[in-house]
């Protein structure tokens, strides 16, 4: 399936059509009928966090209801995610998850659940992947890049957010396509891996595009991995219109318990995504480098058996399956 991706343009109209034809006015609403936990599996101040934020005001503000947001880090997020189905299915608590965590981490090694446990209902964004270098970088194009990458095999270097990530998987994928070596480096995270690319400790890094708004002039954007040239880093040329089908990122979502009935499910997907079409939320988020796109309930099935395809073939580039 084509992923929806919520275009300015055309976002208030399917916000009136959402309202009309699936998403039930607050009046009509059966969901939610209290406070609800949003369990983040991770630490507060990352990507994840920070959209749960940005739609805790929103929920609050479609439903009259709160949001409480539960920070569980460990593991990577495997330590929440293998708890989830545990947790009541009625509605009070739903879970944020990503991928590619959550189809590579039972591969590579005891996660305590298999993706097929988790009930996502809705993928309402992504943080696309982007090289990175310092203003000062002898890089100046991803060709300049490339080019010292041919001439001198393994020696660019790649910081990037953890092992068996988006990141890493972008970095494999890179050098397949490009026909080159490089090595990757995991870092504890976006921030770190920003500030090894800004005091030349690597050549670059592929980080997420939320990781390098805040840096300004500090940073070169050399590639982003969007389908369009973002806003926010208009002079970045995207990898497709260079010749790189490198598309994708970290993806996020909603999920509930396996317990929870379709009404609750659908329910939570339909407030997902009404917030997602609020101009506001979308202005809010595009100005930090998300990218929302609209993959309501009825589609995740059909979304996730193509994003396992995909990372499959991942896996096997990073040795994690033969």
């Amino acid at each position: 399936m084509k992923v929806k991706v919520l275009a300015q343009g055309l976002l208030a109209c399917a916000f009136i059509g959402a309202l009309g034809l699936g998403t039930a006015s607050a009046q009509e609403r059966n969901y939610p009928a209290g406070p609800v936990n949003y369990i983040v599996p991770f630490a507060p101040g990352g990507e994840s966090d920070t959209a749960a934020r940005f739609q805790q005001k929103y929920w609050q503000k479609i439903t009259g209801e709160n949001l409480i947001i539960q920070n569980q880090a460990g593991a990577g997020g495997a330590q929440a995610w293998s708890q989830l189905n545990e947790l009541p299915g009625d509605g009070s608590t739903i879970m944020s998850t990503n991928l590619p965590h959550i189809v590579l981490q039972p591969i590579a090694g005891s996660s305590g659940y298999q993706t097929d446990d988790i009930t996502n209902v809705n993928f309402f964004h992504y943080t696309p992947n982007a090289i990175i270098v310092s203003a000062d970088s002898p890089f100046k194009t991803l060709q300049d890049l490339i080019d010292y990458a041919k001439s001198n095999p393994g020696l660019v270097t790649f910081a990037g957010s953890g092992t068996n990530s988006a990141n890493q998987l972008a970095q494999v994928q890179f050098d397949k396509l490009t026909g080159v070596k490089t090595t990757y480096i995991p870092f504890g995270g976006s921030a770190p891996s920003v500030t090894a690319a800004l005091g030349g400790q690597v050549s670059a890094a592929f980080v997420y595009t939320t990781s390098g708004v805040s840096q300004g002039d500090a940073i070169r954007v050399l590639a982003v991995g969007s389908e369009e040239r973002l806003d926010i880093f208009p002079d970045a040329p995207t990898f497709r219109e260079l010749g790189f089908d490198l598309v994708g990122g970290s993806y996020r979502a909603v999920a509930v318990p396996s317990s929870a009935t379709e009404d609750v499910r659908q329910g939570v997907s339909d407030l997902v995504s009404e917030i997602n079409a609020d101009p506001d939320f979308r202005k809010e988020m595009e100005a930090i480098g998300f990218v929302l796109i609209d993959v309501p309930y009825p589609d995740v099935a059909e979304f996730m058996e193509e994003r396992k395809a995909e990372y499959m073939q991942g896996a096997r580039d990073l040795g994690i399956l033969n």
